[in-house]
This record gives structure tokens, sequence and C-alpha cells, in this order.
């Protein structure tokens, strides 16, 4: 994989939105179903017929972003996207967006899926569909050097700044966790990872393999992966309608598709130095099951 030597920003959680139309044959709840699943054939077909617009950040390396002196987007997810497209018969464009825009863009059918590192949640689950998970990781975060920022374990957070975006699951959790937050738009990572070096932040939550390339690309910031606090286990997905029975289904075939023939495997490796198609093979625990 070749060394990645530009700025990037940190992306943080999941977003999107569509929409479909159908027509009722009959009454009663053999009506309803009958309409529902035409509407979700009419969407895929949509799609097919009309093209899908798939909103990301192109700001977030390795999952999003430009190569430096370049003007192609590309990255892990976009790849996959791309790749998905291609086995649908889709054809995949992407609409750039801040992270916290993205999931109202996908609700108000402005863009039809969501590809920037979202993570699966409960909570996202009332709203919104998921794909099967195209990436596996975990969370970690980012201190300063010289100091671990005065944190220990993750009980030590408390009081502390956390820098993110405002809307994120990582800033939801530095807050439950009684962090103060300090929150940005879609910044460069230099300016997440400066401030944390100069003390206008403490740590950063966010994914591992993210940040482990955020600091291999910035050697110059005084900053660094805390080596003892790894936590919380997460599936990344494709966001879908709510409703999106269909395209679910299709975009589910696709990537159990991709993981068989070896496709993420490539494309993880490529990207991220690591075969992030499969679970983590370490024992993770979850924040609710360490002693805080």
């Amino acid at each position: 994989m070749k060394k990645i030597t530009f700025l990037f920003a940190l992306a943080f959680t999941l977003i999107l939105a569509a929409c479909g139309t159908g027509s009722d044959e009959s009454s009663g709840e053999k009506g309803n179903s009958s309409k529902n699943s035409e509407k979700e054939q009419t969407l895929f077909k949509q799609l097919q017929e009309e093209g899908a617009t798939v909103a990301t950040s192109g700001t977030l390396l390795a999952s999003t972003y430009y190569p430096e002196g370049s003007d192609e987007l590309t990255g892990y997810d976009v790849e996959v996207l791309r790749e998905i497209g291609k086995r649908l018969d889709i054809d995949i464009s992407f609409e750039e967006i801040g992270v916290d825009g993205m999931l109202p863009a996908l609700k108000n059918g402005r863009v039809d899926m969501v590809a920037n590192d979202f993570e699966i949640t409960e909570e996202r689950k009332r709203e919104f569909a998921f794909s099967e998970p195209y990436k596996y990781s975990f969370t970690s975060i980012i201190v300063r050097e010289d100091d671990l920022s005065g944190i220990e374990t993750l009980e030590d957070v408390s009081g502390k700044v956390h820098g993110g975006g405002a809307t994120t699951t990582h800033s939801q959790l530095a807050e439950e966790l009684g962090a103060e937050l300090k929150t940005y738009n879609n910044v460069t990572n230099d300016v997440y990872l400066r401030d944390v070096e100069n003390g206008r932040t403490d740590f950063i939550i966010n994914d591992y393999y993210l940040q482990k390339l955020a600091t291999e690309a910035l050697p110059d910031i005084d900053v660094k992966i805390h080596p003892d606090i790894k936590f919380n286990e997460a599936k990344i997905a494709v966001v879908l309608p709510q409703d999106a029975d269909e395209l679910k289904k299709k975009v589910d075939e696709a990537i159990t598709e991709m993981r068989e023939d070896g496709t993420l495997k490539e494309l993880s490796e490529e990207f991220y130095n690591a075969d992030v198609s499969k679970r983590p093979e370490e024992d993770i625990p979850s924040v609710d099951e360490m002693d805080l």
C-alpha cells in the first residue's frame, strides 16, 4: 500500500435518506404488503434507471478523500460503493456533505445512501436501515504524546475537553462520560490533532484505524493513540432509507459476494493496510463492560 502523506479530516458517525413510490392494488394486509413490495421494487428499479446519489464527506482518510495532487475522489467507502453499483447495475455518484448534514439529506430524499464510515447503532436503526457491515473496527482515543493528556483510564476523560463533530456518536459518548465538547465542522485533521497537542482539547474519540492513519500521516504533531484504551467494537455499513427493504437486500447480496470473493479484503488492505472486512481477533470490551 502506498504511504499516505497528506492532510485529512476525522469524520465520525452515520447518516442518510431516500424515497420510493408504489400503488395499492388491493385493500387490507395483503394490499399493504403488495404496495410495500411494489414500492421497494420501484425504488430499486428507479435507481438502476436514474442512478443513486451517495452522501460522503470527501475529507476522511482513508474512507473518502482526494489523494494529494488529484481531483479524483477515492477511499475505502467510495470504492466499496462503486463496486456495489457495478454489481447492481446502478450508476453511483457522490455528493460531498458535512457529516452533520448527511442523515438529514438522506431523510429528506436529497441523497439515496450514505457512506462515510458510519457505525450501526440501535438509535440510528430507529430511523434508518443499514446494509451488512463492510468494515469492522473498534474505538480508541488520541491524546498528547508526553503526558497522555492526564488520562490513564477512560474514566479520566471526565472534565477533559473532547474535540469532534457536534452530532457524532463519539461526541455523544464523550459527553456521557463527563467531558466538555469542542465541536468542529468539516476541518482538516491537522486542526483536530494540533488542538490536542497545544491543549485546546485533551482527547479525540474515534475509529482506531482512522486514528492510526491520522497519527502516521502527521508525525510532526506530538499526539498518539492511547496504548491502553480500546473499547466498543464497531460495525460500519451503508446507511439506507428505513423502509428500503428491496434495496437493502440487493446491497447486502453485493457486499456478501464481495466478502466471499475477496474484494472487500483487497480494498481494505489497499486503503488501511489491514483486513478490516472481518471482526478484530482480540476481545474488545464495550463501555458498559468497563469499570467506570
